[in-house]
């Protein structure tokens, strides 16, 4: 057998088919990393939501109430699976804090140990 047939056109047949297997967990795991930064991400931002809508909801009620109201209109602003906390106090300036599961992967299944914050505020709003 000949050194020009052994080399010649046609031997590297398949070997884009082998490069892309090798290459496919690589393309997978990155994905699935850039999938998390985005439930992380979306996390926050439900975090900080969430605080919006609780301080808004506890300036207009009276200071016995607050605490209820707060984090019911808190965790309603949580969508579907997505689990937290809510608590909210102050005298004359009202605060609320949420803090929200981060999920592993998908909203409802198991979480990160680290939880994702909100908080805001607002000036009580007085009653006339």
């Amino acid at each position: 057998m000949s050194m020009r047939r052994f080399l010649g056109k046609g031997h590297d047949r398949g070997q884009v088919t082998i490069e892309f297997l090798g290459m496919t967990p690589v393309i997978i795991v990155t994905l699935v990393l850039v999938w998390q930064c985005v439930l992380v991400g979306y996390a926050y931002t439900l975090a900080g939501n969430a605080a919006d809508e609780a301080v808004r909801a506890g300036t207009a009620v009276p200071r016995g109430a607050r605490q209820g109201v707060c984090q019911e209109a808190g965790l309603k602003h949580l969508s579907g699976s997505w689990t937290g906390e809510v608590a909210c106090d102050g005298t004359g300036y009202v605060h609320a804090d949420v803090k929200v599961h981060v999920p592993v992967l998908f909203p409802g299944s198991i979480s990160f140990p680290f939880k994702a914050e909100g908080h805001a505020g607002a000036v009580e709003e007085e009653k006339h």
